[in-house]
């Protein structure tokens, strides 16, 4: 495998970090219910719940601080409500609140209102290791609470480490876990209420996409960008594109052909590879300069004719690219079309920074179809 790097320090590099180490730009504080801020004067929330033990924590650590998955084993059990403010170094613009699985929605002290009020999805983590009976009633009472609260709230049940069991084994849980939890639905006249399954292990990249897909439905921008993708990757020869956010390694979009695990996880692989060369060889003797900036661009050639291309797209995103060696060959073309669509990208966020709702929600209006039809079309192909 050759490796081509390519990193310019410049002065206006933006100076996201000199690394991405563990906790890299998150701010991380606990929060009593009691002292949380007031929906409208907080961003839109992801919650993860579940019972003691069921692996919030180490998810939240493993996918957005970076932590390896063995650190997590030594995580104490969470006693309170964490809330985790991950805007100022990604492209995800949410509040992650990780709840101690001992809270009690009885509770006269316990606000559930306030807190499903303002959030865009829950994540209800079940151990699939461990006897589900108690958290399937817990979820229940947890997504019938919120859905009589806030009806938009998408909700999402992470199957959670699967990696010790067998595949026969994980899709029977799955069937059952599903079976069980949508009958209780039915059961008290809920059946609009959709809940989304996935099989995740904080040891391989299941949680990374799982993650994904929550937070893909939280962006409004999402069928501008995967069109977008669409139109990149047909006039430039190109199989597989992702829009990464490079700190978490959550895919916000991708375009309209199936997500195969293996690629997925070779593009999640050249972003730590991409990265850790960088801190090592693109920074200055002082320490200083950034490990991702305007010139951020990696080329990886397999030994089986695979080209992975990576290029800077925003701050806090890359675009990374799986064709053939023979596509690669006209890499002016590639070039050209990508230049298009970084500028369309750039627009797309520029309107929905312009024209915001109330909740902080992001909307994307008319100028936005204006921009995928100026850089998207055939004419920008040579």
């Amino acid at each position: 495998m050759s490796i081509q790097y390519e990193v310019e320090q410049l002065a206006d590099s933006y100076g996201v970090a000199d690394s991405f180490p563990k906790d890299f730009g998150y701010g991380e504080e606990e929060a009593d219910i009691e002292d949380s801020p007031a929906p409208s004067d907080s961003k839109p929330r992801i919650l993860l719940m579940g019972l003691r033990r069921s692996g919030k924590s180490s998810i939240q650590k493993v996918v957005f601080h970076k932590m390896s998955p063995n650190e997590t084993l030594f995580l104490e059990s969470t006693n309170k409500i964490y809330k985790d403010d991950i805007s100022s170094s990604s492209f995800v613009n949410f509040q992650i609140w990780d709840f101690p699985g001992q809270v009690d929605f009885f509770d006269p002290t316990f606000d559930y209102e306030m807190i499903f009020r303002g959030t865009g999805a829950l994540i209800f983590v079940i151990d699939a290791q461990d006897d589900y009976v108690e958290a399937l009633g817990r979820l229940h009472l947890t997504v019938s609470r919120a859905y009589r609260v806030n009806p938009e709230i998408n909700f999402e049940v992470f199957i959670h480490k699967v990696d010790g069991l067998s595949d026969d084994h994980k899709i029977e849980t799955q069937r059952d876990i599903h079976q069980r939890a949508n009958d209780d639905l039915a059961d008290a006249s809920l059946e609009k209420l959709h809940l989304s399954f996935y099989l995740t292990s904080i040891y391989d990249h299941s949680i990374f996409e799982a993650f994904s897909k929550v937070v893909q439905k939280l962006i409004p921008q999402l069928p501008t960008l995967e069109n977008l993708l669409n139109i990149f990757i047909s006039n430039s020869g190109i199989e597989k594109a992702f829009l990464f956010d490079v700190v978490s390694k959550i895919y916000i979009a991708t375009d309209s052909s199936p997500v195969d695990m293996q690629s997925y996880e070779l593009c999640c692989d050249m972003i730590d590879v991409v990265i850790d060369v960088s801190c090592i060889y693109g920074l200055r003797e002082d320490g200083s300069g950034s490990a991702y900036d305007k010139e951020s661009m990696a080329i990886i050639k397999l030994n089986n004719t695979t080209v992975l291309y990576l290029k800077e797209v925003t701050k806090f995103l890359a675009l990374v690219c799986i064709l053939r060696e023979e596509s690669f060959e006209r890499k002016g073309l590639i070039d050209y079309n990508f230049h298009c669509f970084r500028k369309a990208i750039h627009e797309v966020f520029e309107v929905g920074v312009s024209t915001q709702r109330p909740s902080g929600s992001q909307v994307v209006g008319s100028p936005c179809t204006k921009a995928v039809a100026l850089n998207g079309t055939p004419r920008n192909t040579v």
